[in-house]
C-alpha cells in the first residue's frame, strides 16, 4: 500500500499520475464509511458515465454462501463454450485486480486506473465508497471490452448493493443464512427479502438452496420473475452409483425428469452450486453445448474454497452454514495423520457457533490474531475452545506466526485446514511458497 493516508492522501493525490496502490489508498480515505448501502449516489455517477446497462448478457449472483463457487463454475462453463466472460467478485486475496477478470485473468493495473480516473472526473461532488468505485470500474471495463457475458457477484445483501444497479438476464440467489447481521439483521425472512432484490420482471430467478425463507420466492413473484426455478423442486442432482460422478436432472411440475446430464465430473466446489450453474445455462440467451458443461465443471476451481496446497486445505468459511459444509467435507475424507486448524476470525461473525461445529474435527488449534478493529481477540477464541473441551490450542500474534508454528509442528501425514476469514486465507496465501516442500 502507499504510505499516504487520511487527510495527507486526499490533499496530495494526483489522479492522472497515481498508480493502483495510490488509488486504493485514496479510495480508502475518501468516504467516511466502508459500507453505505443505497443506489442513488451510484446511479447518478453511472448515468454520467453511461454505464447503467452493459453491452452483454448479465448474470447476477447473490446469497450468503456459494456466490464465489457459482461464479467460478459459470465462468468456466461459459469459457469452455467459447464465450468471452467478464467476472466481478469481492473481496480479493492478494491483488485488487482479482476482483475484475476477463477471460479468466485479472485485468491490468492500467485498465483499472483509467476507469478510476473516469469515475473521479464524473462523480464531482458525489461521494462514493471504495466498493462503489470498484463496481463502477468493473462496469466501465466491461462496457469497453464487451465480453459476451458479465457475471456480477453481489457484495452485501442484494437490493441496495452497488451491483444491483445493472439489470440481469438471469438472477441467482445461492443460499440464505445469518451473516453481516449488523447490516442485514438476524431475521432470515428479511435477509432473504434483501437478497431477492436482485430479481427483475420477466427475468428468470434461480433459488440455489432447498431451504429458503419464504420471502425469497415471494419477492421473485412480486417482482414478476419470468420463471422461478429452485433446486430440489425444478432441478436436482443425484450421485451416480460409483459416487465419483453425479447427474443433473430438470423436472416438470409433476416431478418428471425432462432433461438429464449423466456421469458428470465431481467438481471441487459444492454440488448444489454446480447444479444451479447447469440450470442457469439452460435459461441463457446463448447456446451452451453439453461438452462445455462437462469440461467447465471438471476444470473449475476457486481460490480459498476447499483449495488444496500440499497438506494444507484453505477455505474462507466464516459462518455456521459454511462451517457445516466444510465439516461435512472433512468427514468424507479418510483421516491419516493429525487434523490441525489454523483459524483467524472477525468479531462480527458468529464465532461461537462456528467453533461448536468445527471443534470435533481437529486434534490441535492454532489461533491467529487478525489486524484491524473488527478482529476477534485470540483469547476469546481460546476460551471458547477450552469450554468445548479442546485442550491443544495456541494463540499467535498474526497469521504468519501461526503458520510458522504449524509448519514446525506438523508432518506431511497431517492435514491442516486454514479457515475463518478471507484475511486468514490471504495471509497464508501470501506465504504460499512455504506450504509445500
Amino acid at each position: 500500500m502507499s504510505d499516504l493516508s487520511g487527510i495527507d492522501c486526499l490533499a496530495s493525490f494526483s489522479p492522472e499520475s497515481a498508480n493502483l496502490q495510490q488509488w486504493l489508498a485514496y479510495l480508502e480515505a475518501l468516504h467516511p464509511s466502508e459500507i453505505d448501502l443505497g443506489l442513488d449516489r451510484l446511479r447518478q455517477v453511472a448515468e454520467r458515465l453511461q454505464v447503467t446497462t452493459l453491452p452483454c448478457d448479465v448474470i447476477t449472483v447473490a446469497g450468503t454462501n456459494g456466490k464465489g463457487s457459482t461464479v467460478a463454475m459459470l465462468d468456466s462453463v461459459l469459457r469452455h463454450a467459447g464465450y468471452r466472460v467478464g467476472c466481478y467478485t469481492s473481496p480479493h486475496f492478494l491483488h485488487y485486480n482479482e476482483r475484475i477478470c476477463l477471460e479468466g485473468k485479472p485485468v491490468s493495473d492500467d485498465l483499472i486506473c483509467q476507469a478510476f480516473c473516469q469515475i473521479e472526473q464524473a462523480r464531482a461532488e458525489i461521494s462514493l465508497t471504495y466498493f462503489e468505485f470498484g463496481t463502477l470500474a468493473a462496469f466501465l471495463i466491461f462496457a469497453e471490452q464487451k465480453p459476451d457475458f458479465a457475471i456480477l457477484e453481489v457484495g452485501l445483501g442484494g437490493r441496495l448493493d452497488a451491483v444491483n444497479l445493472i439489470d440481469p438476464d438471469v438472477a441467482i440467489v445461492t443460499t440464505i443464512a445469518k451473516d453481516h447481521e449488523s447490516w442485514l439483521g438476524s431475521d432470515l425472512e428479511q435477509i432473504g427479502r434483501e437478497k431477492a432484490g436482485i430479481f427483475r420482471p420477466n427475468i428468470p430467478a434461480l433459488l440455489g438452496a432447498q431451504e429458503m425463507p419464504a420471502s425469497v420466492r415471494a419477492t421473485a413473484q412480486s417482482l414478476g420473475a419470468s420463471c422461478i426455478a429452485q433446486i430440489g423442486q425444478d432441478y436436482r442432482w443425484q450421485p451416480e452409483s460409483n459416487k465419483q460422478q453425479w447427474q443433473w436432472q430438470q423436472l416438470n411440475a409433476e416431478g418428471e425428469v425432462t432433461l438429464c446430464y449423466q456421469a458428470l465430473p465431481k467438481p471441487a466446489l459444492p454440488l448444489d452450486n454446480a447444479a444451479t450453474v447447469i440450470q442457469a445455462v439452460q435459461l441463457l440467451n446463448k447456446p451452451v453445448a453439453p461438452k462445455a458443461i462437462y469440461q467447465g465443471l471438471a476444470n473449475a476451481s476457486l481460490t480459498g474454497r476447499m483449495q488444496r496446497i500440499g497438506r494444507f486445505l484453505l477455505d474462507v468459511a466464516h459462518n455456521p452454514h459454511a462451517a457445516q459444509y466444510v465439516a461435512a467435507r472433512l468427514q468424507e475424507q479418510p483421516k491419516t495423520g493429525r487434523r490441525v486448524a489454523l483459524l483467524g476470525m472477525l468479531d462480527d461473525k458468529d464465532i461461537e457457533s462456528v467453533l461448536e461445529i468445527m471443534a470435533p474435527e481437529f486434534d490441535a488449534w492454532y489461533i491467529a490474531q487478525l489486524s484491524g478493529p473488527r478482529a476477534t481477540p485470540v483469547q476469546r477464541v481460546l476460551e471458547k475452545l477450552s469450554q468445548l473441551g479442546c485442550d491443544n490450542c495456541q494463540g499467535f500474534t498474526d497469521v504468519s506466526a501461526a503458520l510458522a508454528a504449524v509448519l514446525k509442528d506438523t508432518s506431511e501425514d497431517d492435514n491442516v485446514l486454514v479457515f475463518g476469514s478471507f484475511y486468514t486465507v490471504a495471509g497464508v496465501l501470501a506465504e504460499k511458497e512455504r506450504l509445500t516442500p
